[in-house]
């Protein structure tokens, strides 16, 4: 079992050692099949309401449970919107990265990205409401493959693989960004935070290759010994303290650093660095 989960991680890890192209190409398959199914499933969501079933779509409070539950069906759902702010750490990579881009284009992308990322969640859990129970959503051990097996068929077979893609899609994207991010391996080394080798880069692939191995090595070694669960609680606990603390940082620096150039402003021509 435990091999079968860190099968994905490692071939991820391959890729993006083997060719940044590779691994960029890959990303894009994935994510376009992962987009794919999730229009499969609010379609098939759609016909279900259609037909009536829209009884689960009923607000329910009163069994909310302890606050214990709760917050961990937060930090769930905060979980499965992580990743918003990868694109910042391949800025590096961009081609032709130039002032307007950085700028410009790229807060474009994330306020882009995100509205998006948030109607597909929606819709797909209407969608999985329309023909399950929430005690149903619970129970199942892959929702998506019940609501598969419930709506589509003979066509069931679409949303295994599609749990597939969707699951070495996230696997090779985070291989791509973990190995750049800024307080980890690559980023970090280049600061001298970090030991120097994790600051190499393959010169053949372009790709960090010591971070990208380093960062696979600890995936595997905390899904060897850890429970799924438990660490969904534990990274999203900490990786959210750390984006609030960021957040409140940048509103601290804006009152007291006024003058500072901030080229997400759109201002090439604010006053430089002090």
């Amino acid at each position: 079992m435990y091999l079968a989960v860190s099968l994905p991680t490692v071939l991820a890890a391959f890729i993006n050692c083997y060719n940044v192209k590779l691994a960029t190409r890959v990303q894009t398959f994935f994510t376009g099949a992962k987009l794919l199914a999730i229009v499969i499933i609010v379609i098939g969501g759609i016909y279900k309401i259609a037909e009536g079933h829209g009884e689960n779509l009923i607000p329910d409070f009163e069994k909310t449970g302890d606050i214990g539950n709760l917050a961990s069906a937060f930090y769930s759902g905060l979980w499965a919107y992580d990743g918003w702010n990868n694109m910042n750490f391949v800025t590096e990579e961009i081609e032709n990265p130039h002032v307007n881009f950085i700028s410009r284009n790229l807060p474009r992308a994330i306020m882009i990205a995100l509205p998006l990322v948030t109607l597909c969640y929606t819709l797909v859990n209407i969608a999985y409401l329309s023909v399950m129970t929430p005690a149903e959503i619970i129970a199942s051990k892959a929702v998506a493959v019940t609501f598969g097996e419930r709506v589509l068929g003979k066509a069931a077979f679409i949303m295994p693989l599609a749990v597939a893609f969707s699951t070495f899609g996230a696997a090779n994207g985070s291989a791509f960004t973990i190995g750049r991010l800024v307080l980890m391996s690559y980023a970090a080394a280049k600061e001298g935070h970090m030991v120097d080798v994790l600051a190499y880069v393959n010169v053949k692939s372009l790709s960090p290759s010591p971070a990208i191995v380093f960062n696979a090595i600890l995936a595997v070694t905390m899904i060897m010994t850890g429970d799924i669960r438990n660490l969904i609680d534990f990274v999203s606990f900490t990786t959210w303290i750390f984006y609030g603390l960021s957040m409140v940082s940048l509103m601290i620096m804006r009152r007291t650093k006024k003058d500072t150039r901030r080229p997400y402003k759109g201002d090439a021509q604010q006053v430089p660095n002090k």
